[in-house]
């Protein structure tokens, strides 16, 4: 068994915040990752024309400014050199093609025993740490079950398949879902003329990228509650009643929404001025069934389509792996509590609460400084 101060599970952008705190502290870490590559979401897994949705200065990882030549709203590509030049700034301490397979404690040895199988070997191999910092998010893309999907004869993926809409052109396309990426996929998939239509089944909020800026920075001033009413002012001057395209305005605001359901708001970057034109259709009720090509939907309407994206989000894993971590994170592998990132026996988490960029740094911070004033 291989022996670390402490074992971090995931090097995505909160593994790295995590590990770079570490760094700063001389408290020795490794990081186990099933993937090949660091941040892999990003590098793998996400769309062309992928930016931050919020301006640079509250995305920025410990330690380490965007250049100044980085734009307010930093793309993809930059994002991701950004990264690599992060993990090689640090030197990070990554175990790549590690999957993690087992992770429970030994009140014998007062330590984490983690088994993990090395994806290139097919071994699984053995390490034992002091602390245990659980990093890996959201990791498997979810699919909704949908009677006949099987028989459909086009093209179905999930969103982390979906790079641009070039080989889409001129096909009918379904968006299964109405989040961010449901939106700015649909948004794609016009530009390079397909002809896409969205299940938008429950009621979102429409923000500018200014608008979702000035109304994070309000919320240092004022009530969320207050904020909320004044977005929803201006979101309605902007973008008018968009309940006769099929997409009602929510009852509650948009940080409630997150903060109650998980449920961010939409940054819209054109995909509302394409819905009022026609060139986006909205499908306001859930798919029913589907038979070959022909997809029926709860209000008895059926259209046909030559390919289907499901824009569902994910399911975590962890509580597949991790034993005795109950009081830290629930089956669905959130934290218990808001902003929970401690349990017990050098138990830690951090970035699975979908607290963004600035909480997981915090986070981390925290952690760091918790083991310290633990190790002798």
């Amino acid at each position: 068994m291989q022996r670390e101060k402490v074992i971090i599970v995931g090097a995505g952008t909160s593994g790295m915040a995590a590990a770079s705190y570490l760094t700063k502290q001389s408290i020795p870490y490794i990081i186990l990752e099933r993937e090949d590559c660091s941040a892999s979401m990003w590098k793998k897994y996400t769309y062309d024309r992928l930016h931050l949705h919020l301006v640079k200065r509250v995305c920025e990882l410990p330690f380490f400014p965007f250049p100044n030549s980085y734009p307010n709203y930093v793309p993809r590509k930059l994002f991701i050199q950004y990264l690599e030049t992060y993990e090689k700034h640090f030197d990070m301490k990554i175990l790549y093609h590690r999957c993690v397979v087992l992770a429970e404690y030994d009140e014998k040895e007062q330590l984490w025993r983690v088994k993990a199988q090395n994806r290139s070997t097919g071994e699984v191999e053995e390490y034992g740490g002091r602390f245990l910092v659980v990093a890996s998010g959201e990791d498997k893309p979810h699919v909704p079950r949908v009677e006949g999907l099987e028989s459909f004869r086009g093209r179905v993926i999930h969103s982390t398949s979906y790079r641009n809409g070039m080989e889409y052109r001129d096909e009918h396309v379904l968006v299964v879902g109405s989040g961010n990426s449901g939106m700015e996929i649909a948004l794609d998939l016009a530009n390079f003329g397909a002809k896409p239509s969205i299940v938008a089944r429950t009621p979102v909020h429409f923000l500018s990228r200014n608008m979702m800026n000035y109304g994070s920075l309000l919320l240092w001033y004022l009530s969320r509650e207050t904020v909320e009413k004044l977005l929803g002012i201006v979101s309605r001057i902007v973008y008018g009643d968009l309940s006769k395209y099929g997409l009602p305005f929510p009852s509650e605001g948009p940080f409630t929404m997150k903060q109650k359901y998980g449920k961010f708001p939409v940054i819209d970057l054109g995909t509302i001025k394409k819905i009022k034109s026609g060139e986006i259709q909205v499908v306001p009720t859930e798919i029913e069934s589907i038979r070959g090509n022909e997809v029926l939907f709860r209000d008895d309407k059926s259209f046909p389509f030559d390919s289907i994206i499901f824009c569902t989000g994910f399911k975590r894993t962890t509580q597949n792996w991790l034993k005795g971590g109950e009081d830290l994170l629930n089956e669905d592998g959130f934290p218990c509590s808001k902003n929970q990132w401690k349990g017990k026996n050098g138990l830690y988490c951090v970035g699975m609460g979908r607290t963004g960029f600035y909480g997981a740094n915090s986070q981390a911070q925290n952690i760091a400084h918790d083991i310290v004033s633990l190790v002798p």
